[in-house]
C-alpha cells in the first residue's frame, strides 16, 4: 500500500531553500521521493544545496519580490520536472529591533516586498500551472508574528499577519481548482538567523525556553514535518488554515514561566 507521505513523482519548489526552515523542507521532501527545486537569492548557493540532496534535484537563484524572477523560477521547475505539485514559500529577511520612530521606509518596504508580496507573486504564478493540472499545494510560511505582535518588529509583524490573510483568500479562491493553500506559523526555531540573533544578544534563549511550554527552541525539522503532512493526502480537506508550530508558545497565557529548565 502506498505511503500517504510518499512524494515520488511529484515536484516541489522551495523558496529560501538553501538554509533554515527552507533547507529542512527541501531535505524532508527529497527524502520522501520528491524532485526538489531549491530556490534562493544566490544561485550558486542554491545549486550547491541541491547537489547535497543527490541526483534529480535542481537549484535556481532569484528574488521573490521580482516578478520576472518569479516567473523564471516556476517555469524552470515545471520544465525540469514536468509540472509543479508543491510550492513552499519560505523566503525571508531578518528584521531590525530598533524603535519604531527610527525605522526607515526602505527597510519597511523591503520586508513587505519579500515576505508578503513575494508570497503573493510566487503563489499567483504557481497557480497558473497548478490550475492546468487541477492539483497543487501551496504552503506559506507565516510566524507567531502573524498571530501576535512582536514589539518594534513592525514590518515583520505586518507582513506575517498579511501572509495569513492572503493564505485564507487564496485557499477560498482556488479550492475548486484542486489547489490547497495553508500557512504554517513557526515559533522560535533554531535556524541560523535565530542563532545569530542569540549570539548578538537580541534574543535570550533561556527566556524563550522558559516561556515555551515544551521548554526548548524547536528544530527546523519540526516545521518541515508539518509541511509534509499538509502537502500529503492526509490533509486533503485542510485548506485556508494556519498550523502553529511553536511548542505551545502562543497558547500559554500564565503569569509565570511555562517550563522549568536547568540553567
Amino acid at each position: 500500500m502506498r505511503d500517504d507521505t510518499d512524494f515520488h513523482g511529484q515536484s516541489v519548489l522551495v523558496t529560501g531553500g538553501a538554509s533554515g526552515i527552507g533547507w529542512a523542507a527541501a531535505r524532508a521532501f527529497a527524502q520522501r521521493g520528491a524532485h526538489v527545486m531549491v530556490a534562493d537569492l544566490n544561485e550558486d548557493t542554491a545549486t550547491g544545496r541541491a547537489s547535497e540532496l543527490g541526483g534529480g534535484h535542481r537549484g535556481i537563484g532569484g528574488d521573490v519580490s521580482d516578478e520576472q524572477a518569479v516567473d523564471r523560477m516556476v517555469h524552470a521547475t515545471a520544465e525540469a520536472f514536468g509540472r509543479l505539485d508543491v510550492l513552499v514559500n519560505c523566503a525571508g529577511l531578518p528584521d531590525t529591533f530598533v524603535p519604531t520612530v527610527e525605522q526607515t521606509r526602505d527597510h519597511w518596504q523591503r520586508l513587505i516586498d519579500v515576505h508578503l508580496t513575494g508570497t503573493f507573486l510566487m503563489a499567483k504564478r504557481a497557480a497558473v500551472d497548478m490550475i492546468r493540472h487541477r492539483h497543487g499545494v501551496i504552503l506559506n510560511i507565516s510566524s507567531i508574528a502573524g498571530t501576535h505582535a512582536l514589539p518594534r518588529r513592525n514590518a515583520y509583524t505586518a507582513a506575517k499577519h498579511g501572509v495569513i490573510g492572503l493564505t485564507k483568500a487564496l485557499a477560498c479562491d482556488w479550492a475548486q481548482d484542486g489547489i490547497r493553500v495553508n500557512a504554517i506559523a513557526p515559533g522560535y526555531i533554531r535556524t541560523p538567523l535565530v542563532e545569530g540573533l542569540i549570539e548578538q544578544g537580541r534574543l535570550d534563549a533561556k527566556v524563550i525556553r522558559r516561556r515555551t511550554p515544551v521548554g526548548e527552541l524547536l528544530a527546523p525539522e519540526d516545521v518541515a514535518n508539518a509541511m509534509v503532512f499538509l502537502a500529503s493526502p492526509l490533509a486533503r480537506m485542510i485548506t485556508g488554515t494556519v498550523v502553529t508550530v511553536d511548542g505551545g508558545y502562543t497558547a500559554f497565557g500564565g503569569p509565570d514561566d511555562a517550563a522549568l529548565i536547568e540553567e
